[in-house]
């Protein structure tokens, strides 16, 4: 190996990484967090467009499909960040949890204010 190959290096501890690096990691953290959240509201904006019109209870006749559009918009989050340019060589599981959980929030309330704002008022 030469001397500029970081292969085998341990990973620098919060006291070692210099302000630039920290803020680095904090502006990705925070690119994906917001790609996670755009996503779960951009999903739920479909899922309630194209589960059809709600009934007076509020389900709708495709609800199955409003879930699956939420679970494909989950998988395909690693492809968008690679698209932003954010390295997710890096991520842990607790990561990819962190940006599931919040796509689901996300639709999950789109899709939920969508839903009960098209209720008949009786």
């Amino acid at each position: 190996m030469s001397d500029g190959e970081t292969t085998g290096q341990p990973e620098l501890t919060k006291k070692q990484k210099t302000k630039l690096e920290k803020q680095g990691e904090h502006i990705d953290r925070i690119k994906r967090t917001l790609i996670a959240s755009l996503l779960g509201m951009f999903v739920g904006i479909l899922s309630f467009y194209s589960g059809g019109t709600p009934d007076a209870t509020g389900l709708q006749n495709n609800g199955l499909l409003a879930f699956m559009l939420m679970l494909a918009a989950i998988v395909i989050q690693k492809h968008v960040f690679m698209f932003a340019g954010i390295d997710t060589a890096k991520l842990g599981g607790k990561d990819w949890f962190y940006q599931g959980f919040m796509t689901f929030a996300l639709w999950f309330m789109t899709w939920a204010i969508l839903l009960s704002s098209h209720l008949p008022i009786s």
